[in-house]
């Protein structure tokens, strides 16, 4: 039981009061930003960066000498040609041809690095190299 005087009686109801709490989300265009979390230091920054990113990084778009068989003997194979017939998106920076598959046709391949294998296989096949 309470007594009419005490000041347990007193004290207003917050959740029936009219005016409820202003908060950031209930003003127009307010939020607070992604990762924010509300002066807690935020978890992209508690949590350790890891490796090395190298800034002058060259990326280069890989053809398989196993995907050269599509075209005819002694075609001149550049990176623009590649482009046209949909071999490759993407240019990047460049062409690098790699050795899986085997190569039946001979053919002059011009591109930006070819590895070991891929050059073996298109001189065994019958072809040339030229690193642009």
């Amino acid at each position: 039981m309470q007594r009419k005087g005490s000041a347990v009686a007193m004290v207003p109801d917050l959740a029936k009061h009219p005016v409820e709490a202003k908060k950031v989300k209930s003003r127009s265009g307010g939020g607070v930003r992604p990762g924010f979390e509300g002066g807690q230091m935020p978890i992209t920054q508690r949590l350790p960066k890891r490796g090395f990113k190298n800034p002058t990084r060259k990326e280069y778009t890989v053809v398989n000498v196993e995907t050269l068989n599509r075209f005819e003997k002694g075609t001149e194979v550049t990176p623009e040609l590649l482009l046209e017939t949909r071999v490759i998106r993407k240019l990047n920076d460049g062409v690098k041809v790699l050795g899986k598959g085997k190569l039946e046709t001979s053919l002059t391949v011009k591109a930006h690095k070819f590895s070991a294998s891929a050059k073996e296989a298109i001189e065994a096949a019958g072809g040339n190299i030229e690193v642009i």
